[in-house]
């Protein structure tokens, strides 16, 4: 698969401990030439779907890379360390649904290993930090252009843990559609995609607050709730200065309800 100049970062870390140096500092020890992207490592704590969409929106952009990504609340139980190879990159984690939705959306995955070769892992592993001791090297290794075949046993894709599809439906002037995130600015993305808006009249009720459609925060006076096609070409919730995960009162999982007035 050849060489990748870029190993990029997604965990539930955050940076007021060592845990992301570390596996900065393993990648450097490898492969010091692989420079390193951190996507982000303030995914809530534990929360595997939010990692995943974040990977999964996250990665197309990014030029060909290694992607480890590490929410693993699971880690040093059975669940297996696993190697993707896509079209447009490899991903490297925990087999708990977190790397899936970014291994569709560079390509769909074209094959799986079990992380099983010691020879590539930084030295005892412990059981509570494979983010460290087994992902960060393997993914250095994997940049240096080691073929994923030899990172471990080959594994049916079929196999492979899945997270369940968010909730999604469409009738005649509404959506109902599960949030997938809401960012740092209190915006609500939901699992519809943004070309399910074209139907809707501009005048909207989302989550039984008064809303508008609208393409961006200006388009709405302050305070006023909106809906539009985020960047990631998703259905999203904001206020024009405010913060529409407040307003609605949701967090991720729920289900929320467009309509026309």
């Amino acid at each position: 698969m050849g060489t990748y100049g870029w190993i990029s970062l997604t965990t539930d870390y955050g940076t007021f401990d060592g845990f992301a140096a570390a596996c900065h500092g393993v990648i450097a020890r490898f492969a010091p030439a692989v420079r390193v992207i951190d996507v982000t490592h303030h995914v809530p704590p534990a929360d595997v779907a939010r990692g995943a969409a974040v990977l999964a929106q996250t990665a197309p952009h990014l030029p060909p890379s290694v992607h480890v990504a590490v929410v693993d609340p699971g880690v040093g139980t059975a669940r297996r360390g696993i190697g993707i190879g896509t079209p447009n990159g490899l991903l490297v984690g925990p087999d708990n649904g977190l790397l899936v939705w970014a291994a569709e959306a560079l390509g769909g995955v074209e094959e799986v290993v079990e992380l099983t070769n010691q020879g590539w892992f930084l030295g005892d592993v412990s059981r509570t930090f494979h983010g460290r001791d087994i992902f960060s090297p393997v993914a250095a290794h994997l940049a240096l252009g080691a073929p994923l075949a030899e990172a471990g046993n080959p594994v049916d894709p079929k196999t492979i843990v899945r997270l369940p599809d968010p909730v999604v439906a469409i009738g005649d002037g509404w959506i109902e559609a599960e949030v997938v995130t809401v960012d740092r600015f209190g915006n609500v993305q939901l699992a519809a995609n943004g070309s399910m808006l074209s139907g809707l009249g501009p005048e909207l009720v989302a989550g039984g607050v008064k809303a508008r459609l609208a393409q961006t925060f200006g388009d709405a006076a302050p305070g006023e709730l909106i809906v539009f096609e985020d960047s990631s070409g998703r259905v999203a919730i904001a206020v024009n200065g405010g913060r529409a995960v407040v307003v609605l009162s949701v967090t991720p999982g729920d289900v929320v309800r467009i309509s026309e007035r």
